[in-house]
């Protein structure tokens, strides 16, 4: 079913001057990654021997590298359970890293504790429903382009680019732009 309620507006109108996502992206000191659908394009490869394959975006962990750099601390909330999801993690240094979680709430509320923060200092990237808890508790929520309805309505920003295409490195621009930092 389609809603009248319009979308809410995508990240890149932070260039055209929209204060409320400035406002939102400038306050986040943790942002929170959803993996499959977000980190990438929610495909899976299965190998003949029945291990499973995800693909990264390389401008993703650009984007990542740039957002750390910032000051903007990072974390991995997946429920799914990969190899490759700790592999890139570390690859990009990324210390939280949390797979097969049921509540990721809860998890994120327990991270918020330990490094001291608020969850109001927080954004999560979701795409699913699994994700609608967390995106409902955080400061910023975003769901990407190709996320799904629940996820939008949760969701105060979503990106113009896909997950897995992108839309992480689109919320990492944005971020270092809101915290004013340069280049």
């Amino acid at each position: 079913m389609i809603s009248n309620n319009p979308l809410p507006p995508t990240a890149s109108k932070r260039s055209r001057g929209d204060a409320e996502i400035q406002r939102l992206l400038s306050k986040v000191k943790l942002l929170s990654l959803d993996v499959d659908g977000v980190m990438t394009d929610g495909g899976l490869y299965y190998a003949d021997d029945g291990r499973i394959m995800r693909k990264y975006n390389v401008k993703d962990g650009v984007g990542i590298l740039r957002a750390m750099k910032a000051g903007v601390q990072m974390a991995i909330i997946s429920a799914g359970v990969s190899g490759s999801v700790p592999e890139r993690a570390a690859t990009l240094g990324i210390r939280h890293v949390f797979t097969g979680v049921e509540d990721k709430r809860a998890t994120l509320e327990k991270l918020c504790e330990e490094l001291g923060l608020d969850m109001d200092e927080t954004a999560h990237i979701g795409d699913d429903i699994n994700d609608v808890p967390l995106l409902e508790a955080v400061g910023c929520a975003i769901a990407v382009a190709d996320a799904q309805p629940e996820a939008f309505e949760a969701a105060a920003i979503i990106t113009e680019r896909n997950g897995g295409a992108g839309a992480v490195r689109e919320i990492c621009d944005a971020l270092v732009e809101a915290h004013g930092l340069p280049d």
